[in-house]
């Protein structure tokens, strides 16, 4: 099983750091990333693999938005069945 990961907002150090540091206290691993900072803002888009998350999918995004609201970032977190289901036409 997979997550979709986007973060979005005014570039700062450790965007990165802090969202990994949050998806490994879940047991999630990040297999892919990718990031740009385009003038001031930053956009990134993380796939993670939550086969072995610890605890509820549902609690992990939600503590993923809360950090954003922290850090003054928009994080979104997608089940990867979601977001096909989303993309089928």
């Amino acid at each position: 099983m997979k997550a979709v990961i986007t973060v979005i907002g005014k570039d700062q150090v450790g965007i990165i750091a802090t969202v990994s540091a949050k998806c490994a206290q879940f047991g999630a691993n990040i297999t892919e990333i990718t990031q740009s900072v385009l003038d001031k803002y930053f956009a990134m888009i993380m796939i993670a693999d939550i086969s072995a998350l610890e605890g509820d999918f549902a609690k992990f995004a939600d503590e993923l938005k809360a950090l954003g609201e922290k850090s003054g970032l928009d994080i979104r977190c997608m089940h990867e069945d979601i977001f096909d289901a989303m993309h089928k036409i």
